[in-house]
């Protein structure tokens, strides 16, 4: 009888506490590895903390790879974990996350016609059924880096389509020793895929339609014969861009031992670091595209959700209402470099001044196209690097590679034989 009572005056302790506005309540956030300095990060927590004297931020760092990292998730989420409320998620992840009922319907977050005000490729990402799922934190897209330098010095115009680029390549490595014409990232890993899209959305093809795969179309084939030739028959881009991901492509364009080279965003601000070897010989622009057709780049980035298990659901939502608002996405831009994901930051005069880079952007941001959007495509994915990796080694035709991936992909959306 004693210890009811006991029981039930904690109880009532605990409710007047919190009524009161007393009691404090960590959120757990659980990200990748910050760019940049962390200690500017926290600022941004700790100026959260501030304005919700009652929450406390607990980020946890997961680690670096975004395989380890997906894994993490995936284990914990199935098996409903509370351990953590907000979750930092690729934008490939989400439609997987949302499907299985891992995610708070975060719609609620957004007022009227604020979607809107984010660029349509994200929105896009992290929509299922026509309700939001996670909201846009930052945006990467594929670019293409040349070197300005180069182009001056040969008469040449920065190339619109792909065959222009590989003439121009042509032309300056026959006369520049020591100079790989276009490099990018083939090595059998996500990447690929997204240099992949990026060759085959900018011929005119696509990997569904309606839902249905249309893998093996002749656009599709010409597109990656095409990624194949570049190694095999133009000489312009060398062989070990079949082990290549991001940082060696970075660092071969970034020592001056390539003319153009396809990567994110982030390379940029290296390459303009003093005692760079390019420093000021760089530019940037959308990536070619096969004649007739438009110019297509992948998107990349990093969205915030909150986990369906949460304990603290409304404190998490009010730390990604924080971390995706205009304030949050401009300091995060101009300390760490992160894009911003809403389209009136990319005029905001701070940033245009302090990183005229970053607002040059705009237009590829815009057309910037997500990956297949379901909640199957981690496993479409580990049937296309394959295929596609056997490709540029000349172990596959494309024709094979691609009637190959269309079979395995219909088979994982449930078509039959």
């Amino acid at each position: 009888m004693l210890l009811s009572l006991a029981l039930i005056g904690c109880e009532r302790s605990h409710r007047t506490a919190q009524e009161a506005g007393t009691e404090t309540v960590t959120v757990v956030f659980k990200h990748g590895k910050i760019a940049g300095d962390p200690a500017q990060f926290r600022d941004l927590l700790d100026r959260f903390e501030q304005k919700h004297p009652g929450i406390k931020v607990k980020d946890e760092t997961l680690p670096a790879s975004t395989d380890e990292q997906h894994q993490y998730y995936v284990i914990n989420l199935e098996g409903g974990s509370t351990d953590f409320d907000v979750l930092s998620m690729d934008v490939i992840w989400v439609p997987e996350f949302a499907h299985a009922g891992w995610l708070r319907d975060v719609d609620g977050l957004l007022g009227p016609g604020e979607a809107n005000g984010f660029f349509p490729g994200p929105l896009q990402a992290v929509t299922m059924n026509g309700r939001i799922y996670a909201i846009p934190w930052y945006i990467d897209a594929g670019v293409l880096y040349y070197r300005r330098d180069l182009l001056t010095k040969y008469g040449r115009p920065v190339p619109k389509t792909w065959s222009e680029l590989v003439v121009t390549a042509q032309k300056i490595t026959q006369k520049e020793r020591g100079l790989y014409g276009f490099i990018w990232q083939g090595k059998q890993y996500e990447g690929l895929v997204c240099n992949a899209l990026e060759f085959i959305w900018s011929n005119g093809g696509e990997v569904l339609e309606g839902g249905r795969p249309v893998l093996d179309s002749q656009r599709n084939v010409e597109a990656l014969r095409f990624m194949r030739n570049l190694i095999a028959n133009y000489g312009v881009t060398p062989e070990l861009v079949t082990t290549a991901i991001e940082e060696p492509t970075r660092h071969i364009f970034g020592s001056g031992k390539a003319l153009f080279m396809r990567n994110w965003p982030y390379a940029w601000n290296i390459f303009d670091k003093e005692g760079s070897a390019v420093k000021g010989n760089v530019g940037v622009a959308p990536l070619p595209s096969f004649p007739g057709n438009s110019t297509a780049s992948t998107l990349g980035g990093w969205q915030l959700g909150v986990n369906r298990y949460s304990r603290h659901p409304e404190e998490a939502e009010k730390l990604v209402r924080f971390l995706t608002s205009p304030a949050a996405q401009k300091t995060l831009a101009l300390t760490i470099g992160y894009k911003p994901t809403r389209k009136a930051l990319y005029k905001d005069p701070d940033l245009m001044r302090q990183q005229p880079f970053t607002a040059s952007l705009y237009g590829i941001l815009l057309q910037a196209r997500p990956r297949p959007v379901t909640p199957y495509y981690m496993m479409m994915t580990q049937v296309l690097q394959p295929e596609f990796s056997a490709v540029l080694a000349g172990i596959r035709t494309p024709e094979a590679a691609l009637a190959s991936a269309q079979k395995q992909v219909g088979h994982i959306l449930g078509e039959r034989p």
